[in-house]
This record gives C-alpha cells, sequence and structure tokens, in this order.
C-alpha cells in the first residue's frame, strides 16, 4: 500500500507550532476533515481523542500515528504534519514527537484500518527516512517522500 492512496498535498503541512498534543490532535483533525467534508473537523478530533484515551498512538522515537473509525467516511484519510517544535505525546518510549500521521477510515473497515497503519508505522520506523523528513524544506517535499 503506498500513502499516496490516503494522503494528498493539501494535508501535509511542515512547521506547525503547536505546544500541546491536544493542539497536535486539533491540527491533524482539521487536515483530516478536508479529505472527509462531510464529516465535522470536531467529530473527527473527538474520534481521535477517544481512541488516545485507550492508550497513547505514539511510535516512538518522535512519531505518533493518531487514528480513528468514524461513521459518515466512505474511504481512508490521511494528514500529516511535521511540528516546529516536539511535544509531549505521553510515548511509550518518553520521546517528544514531532511527526505526527494522522489516519481516518471507515467505521467497518477494520482490514484497511490495519492495513494503512501497518504501512504507516513501516515507513516511520527507518531511521533514515524520518531524517528525510525532517530534512525536508517544505510541506511540497515532505509530500513527495510520503507518496513515494
Amino acid at each position: 500500500m503506498k500513502l499516496a492512496e490516503i494522503l494528498n498535498p493539501g494535508r501535509v503541512a511542515v512547521g506547525v507550532a503547536v505546544t500541546s498534543k491536544k493542539r497536535a490532535l486539533e491540527e491533524i483533525a482539521r487536515l483530516l476533515a478536508l479529505g472527509a467534508p462531510s464529516v465535522a473537523p470536531a467529530d473527527i478530533l473527538a474520534s481521535l481523542a477517544g481512541r488516545e484515551k485507550l492508550g497513547s498512538t505514539g511510535l516512538g522515537h518522535g512519531v505518533a500515528i493518531p487514528h480513528g473509525r468514524m461513521a459518515g467516511v466512505s474511504s481512508s484519510v490521511g494528514a500529516f504534519v511535521r511540528l516546529k517544535h516536539p511535544i509531549d505525546y505521553d510515548t511509550h518510549d518518553g520521546q517528544p514527537v514531532d511527526l505526527v500521521f494522522g489516519l481516518l477510515v471507515p467505521q467497518n473497515a477494520t482490514g484497511e484500518h490495519l492495513q494503512h497503519l501497518a504501512a504507516i508505522a513501516e515507513k516511520f520506523s527507518v531511521d533514515d527516512f524520518c531524517a528525510q523528513v525532517h530534512a525536508a524544506k517544505d510541506d511540497a517535499a515532505v509530500y513527495a517522500l510520503l507518496s513515494a
């Protein structure tokens, strides 16, 4: 699975200045709503926050993958932000997060949900890839890396 299937350049943002996990989730929800216009950003945020209550979606090494399933979403949607400054994200390794890939999937798409999460996690588990994402100059350069 290629991330380009669920991501577009308009849902990638570099240099996002937030100071908390809640604000990062709000930004991801806003971007995800661009790909799911039938769903309000506040409802997406509620879904993401509900999932976080079950346990942090921080992968470790500065990466988080907040995700949720929602009724009213017809296909999976991704969004990505590179934060200007790392934030505390309650990760298992205790490291702050600055790379956040949000995922929204249809309510009943359990298999698809797991496939997307696995593909995202695999990509971001490679240190060289994360270094390239950190070094990328702008939104377009990050999108090119994510969609390759």
